[in-house]
Order: C-alpha cells, then structure tokens, then sequence
C-alpha cells in the first residue's frame, strides 16, 4: 500500500466544470486522484488545503527554534514548530505528492509558498553541517523514491520550456528547485493554459491535461507496482 498526498493550493473554491469560477487545478488534483483510487484502492490519501487554510508563514521565532537542535529546544520552540512538523511528517510518509498549484502573477499562491517555507527543515528534510567538506547542506529524502506531480493552471499560454512566455514561469522551475533540494527529483508537470481567454482554446487545454493525468496515474501506479516485484 501506498501513500498519496493530494495538496491543493487554489484560492478559488470548487472546481471548473461544477461550479462557476471554480478551480482548475482543483479539478485537475481531483480528477488525478480519483483515477488513482481506481488503478489503486487500497492506497491511503491524505489531504492537505493550502488555499484556503494556508500553514502560518515563517517568524523570527520559528527560524531561532527550527535551527534549535532537538535535545537543546524550549517547550515553546516545540509548540512554534508543531504545525510544521504535522506537515513534514505527511510529506515523509507520501510516496506520490500530487499539488495543484496554480500560477499567481507569475509564481506560487502565498499559501503554498508558506507550505513550502514549512517542510524545508533542517535536519528533517535537509541537513547542514559547516564543517562538512564541499557543500555544507545535503537533500535527506533522495532515497525515498518520491514523485511530485504538479498540476497548474495558468492566465495566458505558453509558459512551457522554449515558448514565449517561459522566461516568467516562476512555478515549476521554483518547485523543481525546492523539491529538488530535499531530494525529489522525480518530477511531473501538467498544466492548463488560456483561462483569461476562456474560449475553445481553454477547453482544448483543459482536455489535453486531463487526457495526459490519465496517462501519467496508469505510468506511476504501474511503475509503483514494478517497485514492489
């Protein structure tokens, strides 16, 4: 059995297609999932909305406390990090992270860039000793085999590597950048484009994503299969 955890970072409530104004990437993230219990029933899901309950952002507080070492920690240094630890365990348990993350003037919405700020840990999802030879930090969860899928949505077209508006996609590139640092390297992008358009162009893309989920959910849960033989 594994385990899925399904982030939705979309301000927007409902998902296009059901509700005026919906989300487009939470329709994406439900239809992945959805074809995913499917493939594989018996997987656990867990899910996390950072759209409309965003994680509390980074203070000055939670930095002296996460760079605290455990033993060394004050009652309230553990308090300040609960919330963070509660999103860091979910992140080590998921095999498969599935984040709908649309883009927001050009990057990630404030909720999932206070996600972000949350699970990049020291010693939890990262290490970091200055007396180490060569670089100093280190990714701690390279071998634990993750994928991260991301699913957006944007505004205008072509934002993908070598189109015309690639040079301002600041969404993948970070989250690759991000992940990457933890050591998931393993990486799926899908993403819908034309929404301000709203014409046939939007529900052309809008097809193309979902016909591509559900080629991608058959790829990981075969390949998740193969692992376990």
């Amino acid at each position: 059995m594994a385990t899925l955890l399904h982030i939705d970072a979309s301000s927007r409530p409902g998902r296009s297609g059901d509700q005026p104004h919906g989300s487009h990437t939470r329709r994406l993230t439900a239809r992945f999932v959805e074809r995913w219990q499917t493939a594989r029933p018996d997987d656990r899901i867990v899910y996390r909305d950072v759209g409309r309950h965003p994680p509390s952002p980074v203070t000055g507080e939670w930095i002296h406390a996460a760079f605290t070492k455990p033993a060394q920690r004050e009652p309230w240094m553990h308090e300040t990090l609960a919330a963070s630890d509660a999103l860091v365990d979910e992140l080590l348990a998921a095999d498969i992270i599935v984040a709908g993350v649309p883009m927001y003037n050009f990057g990630v919405p404030a909720g999932f860039k206070a996600y972000i700020d949350n699970i990049v840990r020291v010693g939890r999802t990262f290490g970091f000793d200055r007396s180490r030879p060569g670089l100093p930090y280190w990714p701690m969860l390279s071998d634990m085999r993750k994928r991260l899928v991301i699913l957006g949505a944007r505004g205008d077209y072509g934002y993908a590597a070598g189109e015309r508006m690639a040079h301002a996609n600041h969404v993948e590139p970070h989250l690759r950048t991000v992940f990457g640092y933890l050591g998931i390297d393993d990486v799926y992008a899908i993403a819908v484009e034309y929404d301000e358009f709203a014409d046939q162009r939007l529900r052309a893309s809008l097809g193309r994503a979902e016909r591509r989920i559900e080629e991608l959910t058959g790829e990981l849960a075969k390949s998740l299969e193969t692992a376990v033989c």
